[in-house]
């Protein structure tokens, strides 16, 4: 994994939840939150969803999907990608935690349950995590101060990634 892999994956690894946005018949976006089940060390991810959900149908119909992260005010990545669905029941179990059984009260061997592999394309992120964001908050109040644009550390603060 070269450093922009291990950027993307590292912030990934900070997330428990993200926005998943996919693309109804109506050409409407939908988003929900979602938990996330898996990181993989290529950055893919994964999901559950029930069978029966709007968002399988809504994947079957359009595989291009938006993940959208937030942590406070100190990271966010938008991750573009395509959602594959899967009743894998052994990935299943590899994945499965305790607190899914609040929206999956079967386990990972409920036949409703779905798996979503979102095989990332590219991601752009801000992470303003740690020492980073103290630096920030000094460069900002510099920048107000005079009237000018914070500075951005490139690739450290701030970057775009191919995956693919």
């Amino acid at each position: 994994m070269d450093n922009s892999h291990e950027k993307i994956h590292g912030l990934l690894k900070k997330f428990d939840t993200a926005m998943l946005v996919t693309h109804g018949r109506d050409y409407i976006e939908h988003a929900r939150p979602m938990g996330i089940a898996g990181v993989e060390d290529n950055c893919d991810l994964w999901f559950f969803t029930e069978a029966a959900s709007e968002k399988a149908r809504e994947i079957e119909h359009d595989s291009k999907v938006l993940l959208v992260f937030q942590k406070d005010h100190a990271a966010y990545i938008s991750i573009t990608g395509l959602a594959q669905l899967t009743t894998d029941r052994l990935k299943a179990a590899e994945l499965w935690k305790d607190s899914f059984k609040t929206y999956f009260p079967g386990g990972a061997n409920d036949p409703n349950l779905m798996l979503i592999k979102v095989i990332v394309l590219e991601a752009e992120y801000w992470d303003n995590t740690g020492f980073k964001g103290i630096k920030y908050l000094f460069e900002a109040a510099s920048a107000r101060s005079h009237g000018t644009r914070p500075h951005i550390d490139e690739p450290e603060q701030h970057g775009k990634v191919n995956l693919k």
